[in-house]
């Protein structure tokens, strides 16, 4: 045994891939239908350097993980943290922002009722909230916050979280699924019930005759400005014999037939506005000659980033786009919606210009694989050099973002913009889960390692308190993040649960949640609160160590 570590402690290569390999093999170990997943090899690496103080990874490692992985997330939350601001989102992502602000509040008591370090006060919150980018940041400010201390101090203040996140987070994510567990039979929650009711309905067409006076002699877009964002779009009219692409500026007249494609209970906001149904159905297959359909790939650089609307279909191949298709998820198509890199779009448009539409949108799966790493280099240099930025505090001290805030900052403004002239920000799906996998293994592997050093002997001195002071966080959010979803919000628990997944920004606890409520009504509220979420904890995280490490250390 002791040869093999030798050999791991000669060869860092050797030893990093060993911790991300026996990590991510233990995390895929299941019990009672839980496991570790990724968050294994930051166990794996504290196991290991305990063990053994001579295996320890370069800083670089963790650095070099901590910015693709903060960047990566910042890109793709980017569009959703500033969408997650409008209507009912701003009120429960308010919500969210307050009792995670209240988490941290209890955490200050907590870290003055035990006597701990700041920096184990504020790894103790990442942790019972199982935030990695939050620990990164605590982390980092830390480093930037302990550079005039001595080196032992300085040490241990940079270890010190990720000693107590480690303490903290198994009962960070099993204290939630518990709680979850518990206010579900409390409330005598009906998941079938709610199912039923949140159902969401498939895409689907319609046919119309014109018979609304009020419309009668419009075009076909003056008409759709009646109802903004409808949730339909109008694609084929029928005037005559002739079965057409329904153009912008097609007129409607009184018993034309047009087709509206959208959800049923959209459908019926179609047939206020156009007329009667109509039982026949407007197939392009009627007029095999003139129109076919397809669903194309989008991987285009320079179509991604654009608005619909600024494509201008029409008047390029005399076509619309009646679906599109991003994830796992179907919907209707707005002109402002932004075409985004991996979409699969279902494009009607004349036989003759399917081929030229087909090259303009790219339709290329090795296209969508790509990464434009000028994009990607460039974004992360910004997000650099914004993290080196001293920002002044009250008293004359300054704070930097590092090179968790910075990246993540620009990489939340990037992902909105997603496009700035010839530069495509965006990444691919595939291409930013890759990137953010690899940013965060190579964090979890190499600042595990250096904080196994401290791990036994925090254990020792008071391990058990830090984790039930874990829990006690755990389980005030949650306690609270349940009452106030379901008896002041007025949500459905499978949505709670969702939101307090959202709020831990926890996976397992959105597969549990998804396991119970078998909808999709978790994974939209988990996505609803995820972007702010994580980034209030990040901020929270690092106001809370530099707050309280300037009380302790008197910076």
């Amino acid at each position: 045994m002791q040869s093999i570590f030798d050999l791991l402690a000669a060869n860092q290569l050797l030893l990093l891939f060993t911790v991300i390999g026996v990590g991510y093999l233990i995390g895929s170990i299941r019990i009672w239908n839980l496991n570790l997943g990724v968050s294994a090899v930051l166990f794996t690496g504290m196991a290991l350097s305990a063990i053994d103080k001579r295996l320890d990874l370069p800083e670089y490692i963790y650095i070099i993980g901590l910015v693709l992985f903060i960047y990566s997330i910042g890109l793709h939350a980017g569009p959703g943290f500033f969408s997650s601001f409008r209507k009912r989102g701003l009120r429960v992502n308010l919500v969210a922002v307050i009792l995670l602000s209240a988490g941290a509040l209890l955490t200050v008591a907590i870290w003055k009722v035990l006597g701990i370090s700041g920096a184990s006060a504020a790894g103790l919150f990442c942790g019972a909230l199982t935030n990695t980018p939050a620990l990164a940041a605590t982390v980092e400010t830390v480093k930037s916050l302990s550079q005039n201390l001595p080196q032992d101090i300085a040490y241990f203040n940079i270890n010190a979280p990720v000693v107590t996140y480690g303490l903290a987070y198994p009962l960070g994510v099993l204290g939630v699924i518990i709680w979850f567990f518990i206010y579900s039979k409390i409330w005598k929650v009906d998941f079938s019930k709610e199912r039923k009711e949140q159902e969401q309905e498939p895409i689907s067409t319609q046919t119309y005759r014109i018979t609304n006076p009020g419309i009668i002699g419009m075009t076909g877009e003056q008409v759709m400005q009646f109802m903004e964002r409808s949730g339909f779009v109008l694609t084929r009219i029928k005037k005559g014999d002739v079965i057409s692409i329904l153009a912008p500026d097609t007129i409607l007249e009184k018993d034309d037939f047009v087709v509206a494609v959208g959800t049923p209970q959209i459908l019926e906001k179609a047939r206020i506005l156009l007329g009667d149904y109509a039982d026949i159905n407007l197939t392009i297959e009627q007029q095999p000659g003139d129109f076919v359909y397809r669903r194309i790939f989008v991987s285009n650089k320079e179509v991604v980033g654009k608005t619909i609307r600024d494509l201008q279909l029409q008047k390029r191949f005399g076509g619309i786009i009646s679906r599109l298709r991003r994830g796992d998820v179907d919907f209707v198509p707005f002109p402002e919606t932004i075409l985004e890199m991996g979409d699969r779009i279902r494009f009607v448009t004349k036989r003759q210009n399917l081929e030229p539409a087909t090259k303009f949108f790219g339709d290329s799966i090795r296209g969508v694989a790509e990464t434009d790493f000028l994009s990607l280099s460039l974004g992360i240099v910004l997000g650099v050099f914004l993290g080196m930025i001293p920002i002044p505090l009250p008293g004359g001290s300054t704070f930097k973002l590092g090179f968790a805030g910075g990246p993540l900052i620009v990489a939340l403004i990037l992902g909105k913009l997603e496009r700035t002239g010839p530069i495509t920000w965006s990444l691919p799906f595939s291409a930013n889960l890759v990137l953010r996998q690899v940013g965060l293994v190579l964090f979890m592997a190499a600042i595990g390692t250096k904080a196994g050093h401290g791990f036994i002997d925090t254990f020792r001195s008071g391990g058990l308190g830090l984790i039930i002071a874990g829990a006690v966080i755990t389980s005030f959010v949650t306690v609270t993040t349940l009452f106030a979803g379901y008896k002041f919000l007025k949500l459905p628990m499978s949505a709670v649960m969702g939101m307090m997944s959202g709020m831990q920004t926890q996976p397992a606890c959105l597969a549990y949640a998804n396991q119970q409520a078998q909808s999709d009504a978790p994974n939209v509220w988990y996505t609803t609160v995820y972007p702010i979420s994580m980034t209030t904890k990040i901020i929270l995280a690092q106001i809370l160590v530099s707050f309280l490490l300037k009380i302790t250390s008197g910076l």
